[in-house]
């Protein structure tokens, strides 16, 4: 008789958790063992359970997933983590697979396929959602568009242009109904992709290619 794959949940939305937590369980090879709602806790579960493969969202409060990906990759290489999270962005799935994650799996997945997914990681196997698919293959083989704001996302772009009309990162949250605490978080990936050092050069970067902008 084959072990049953055993997981750890982390995410802090319980509600969302506990259904991850109830699908997965219903399948007869798959057992759900410990859960946790920040990555603290997730890497002490890990740590005392050794769990096959942890499910780890990224937008936790504490150390947050990437953080924690690093720390479990460390702690207990052989676990497998797997991303399970709503951010699609690139620099996001990037840092995750830097850091040791397996999997990265966008939520909303049905779950019979987040069964599988967890199979196949548990296996050996690494794993992206298909529509993150494409944009991996172009980062990993150097496609990389020569027009730097091109690598910003249509959230970054939106972002980017209410901060060269002058908003603060609070009255950007209020015009595009996000919490401040996302704005900033886009705003520190654009100086990233931008490779700038403020949202001063970034505005003018922005006003460099778009100067009808």
């Amino acid at each position: 008789m084959t072990d049953s794959i055993r997981i750890v949940i982390a995410d802090d939305h319980p509600l969302f958790r506990e259904g991850v937590c109830h699908s997965l369980a219903a399948e007869p090879d798959l057992a759900v063992v410990g859960q946790a709602d920040n990555g603290e806790e997730a890497l002490r579960l890990a740590i005392e359970l050794v769990p096959d493969v942890v499910l780890l969202d990224i937008g936790m409060p504490g150390w947050g997933g990437l953080a924690t990906v690093a720390k479990l990759s460390q702690a207990c290489p052989v676990t497998k983590v797997v991303m399970l999270t709503v951010y699609d962005e690139e620099d996001q799935w990037l840092a995750a697979f830097k850091a040791g994650a397996r999997g990265y799996v966008l939520k909303g997945v049905p779950p019979r396929d987040l069964a599988d997914i967890v199979r196949l990681v548990a296996g050996g196997d690494v794993y992206v959602s298909p529509a993150l698919a494409a944009d991996m293959l172009r980062e990993l083989t150097g496609e990389r568009s020569q027009d730097p704001l091109g690598e910003l996302s249509e959230r970054e772009r939106e972002v980017l242009k209410l901060v060269a009309q002058g908003l603060t990162n609070r009255e950007i949250a209020e015009r595009v109904h996000l919490a401040e605490k996302t704005v900033k978080n886009h705003m520190t990936n654009i100086l990233g992709k931008l490779h700038v050092r403020s949202r001063v050069e970034a505005a003018l970067l922005a006003s460099k290619q778009n100067p009808r902008k």
